[in-house]
């Protein structure tokens, strides 16, 4: 699915209004009609207060106080103002006010309401997509008035007072913080981003039918990933496949007290269909690993306690390296001969292996081709330097995966992997009981059971983040709250079979 700017979503607009044809006031009512449906079915016995603003946004308020009182719903509604309107607003008012029950409060005249009922829910249509500027003062008073007097707050297409892609120089007290945003055809790009979420709330996408031959000619980099891109990626083996054709994967990873990220990190691999796995371990690892993990072939490191050194190359293809590893001098020289003599190897670096390279970034530009790199946001803080906001650190990504050539996964709620060429893809899977120790070690091991398997790195980037946040959506069906990493790692295998039913 696309993520479209908001000047972008205007064109798609006014497209479909010539193409289709329809005229502008039918298209507002079939996106009305949408947002009426789930707010009725999900709201079944509230009554509502309606905020309307002078332009679209406003219309399409107005035309869903209209269908709520056709249904006999109690509703009342406040205009920002009841001058000036946009002539599909100017329609929709006069539609409302032809039904006898209509109460309409004209804000810019009159006072707010008085005494409001706990049942009552707000609809915010004050401002949409197109707004560019801070709310005034006039339009912040409405919106603290609806923030501090409503328990539910429903905002239409986009909370009023958020601009849809970078809030960086926004107030955020000026913001409708809604409960719900409804939003039409596709996300905004702002929804995406944590810095946003108290603004956003959960969001909804709606079909409106806007025009779909001018949405795929519509450029953009940012898109959420489908589950039918996931399909075409993960191929399901053949009937003569065998361990030899599944890939033979290496992770090293491990230190003395952090065999556990070594053991996840191989489990992972192994659920995720690698049809060989040699984990590189310090000799302290080796009887945990082999006891825990008897599918694991183990090249044990000289070193007791560390990783020293890695074993001949030449049989694997795709390189694990990070998950617990520490970050001792004696490792650090091993990633570093490691990087140079794996330029033609499919590599993904995690954790510890991606602090050594913060603390020696000229070696960034001696990774293999599309080397994937995992980052939470420390680590991509301590990689590419601090970044204000979230928008300013996708940008940020995006220009790194671009001049070190790299698939960076921008690890969050929705994970961004961001190719070499600047495109994203984020991640609609997953839930906050994967805020657990050792996530991150099993993701790992799932992109490197994908690269193994032969599949491109941002595909299997891609497509790894993907199954991995389903795996922690089942592990989560009977509560986010205790969920634990090996929960996740159990759920692989029918997250995979999800994704390649056909």
């Amino acid at each position: 699915m696309k993520i479209l700017t908001s000047s972008q979503t205007g064109e798609v607009d006014r497209f479909t209004i010539e193409n289709e044809p329809i005229a502008s006031v039918d298209l507002m009512e079939r996106a009305a009609t949408q947002a009426y449906r789930w707010i009725s079915d999900h709201y079944p016995s509230a009554s509502f207060s309606i905020f309307a603003g002078p332009g679209n946004n406003g219309g399409d308020a107005l035309a869903i106080a209209r269908m709520l009182l056709q249904e006999g719903r109690k509703t009342e509604v406040f205009l920002y103002r009841s001058e000036n309107l946009s002539p599909d607003a100017t329609i929709n008012l006069e539609r409302l006010r032809k039904l006898p029950s209509a109460k309409i409060t004209d804000l810019s005249k009159q006072p707010f309401p008085g005494t409001i009922s706990s049942t009552m829910v707000a609809i915010d249509g004050l401002f949409g997509s197109g707004l560019n500027r801070i709310l005034n003062e006039r339009a912040a008073e409405i919106v603290s008035h609806i923030n501090q007097n409503y328990s539910q707050r429903i905002a239409i297409d986009v909370p009023s007072g958020l601009f849809c892609e970078d809030n960086s120089q926004n107030n955020r007290d000026r913001i409708v913080r809604a409960t719900y945003t409804l939003t039409f055809q596709m996300p905004k790009l702002a929804f995406l981003f944590p810095e946003n979420r108290e603004q956003v709330g959960q969001w909804i996408v709606l079909p409106i039918g806007l025009n779909p031959r001018k949405i795929r000619a519509t450029s953009t980099p940012w898109r959420l990933t489908r589950e039918d891109e996931i399909r075409q990626w993960i191929v399901r083996p053949h009937r003569f496949a065998h361990k030899g054709t599944m890939g033979h994967a290496l992770l090293i990873a491990g230190s003395y007290g952090k065999t556990g990220a070594a053991q996840m990190a191989s489990k992972a691999c192994l659920k995720s269909g690698v049809g060989l796995l040699t984990a590189h371990v310090p000799n302290c690892a080796v009887a945990a690993m082999q006891t825990a993990l008897p599918e694991t072939m183990i090249n044990p490191d000289r070193s007791d306690i560390i990783i020293s050194e890695y074993p001949d190359l030449s049989a694997f293809s795709a390189i694990g390296v990070g998950p617990g590893l520490g970050t001792k001098v004696n490792t650090q020289k091993a990633l570093r001969q490691l990087i140079m003599e794996a330029h033609d190897k499919k590599m993904i670096l995690d954790a510890d292996a991606l602090n050594i390279l913060a603390a020696n970034k000229e070696w960034l530009n001696d990774l293999p081709p599309q080397s994937v790199l995992t980052p939470h946001p420390k680590e991509f803080e301590r990689l590419a330097g601090p970044s204000p906001n979230d928008f300013h650190r996708l940008q940020q990504g995006m220009k790194f995966a671009q001049t070190y050539n790299v698939v960076l996964v921008l690890k969050g709620a929705y994970t961004a992997v961001i190719a070499p060429q600047g495109e994203v893809a984020f991640n609609p899977t997953g839930n906050p009981g994967m805020a657990t120790a050792g996530s991150g070690d099993a993701l790992t091991g799932v992109i490197l059971a994908l690269l193994a398997n032969g599949i491109e790195p941002v595909n299997a980037a891609r497509a790894g983040v993907y199954v991995h946040g389903l795996a922690g959506d089942l592990a989560a069906q009977n509560g986010q709250r205790g969920t634990i990493v090996s929960d996740i790692i159990e759920k692989l295998g029918p997250a995979f079979a999800l994704t390649t039913e056909m």
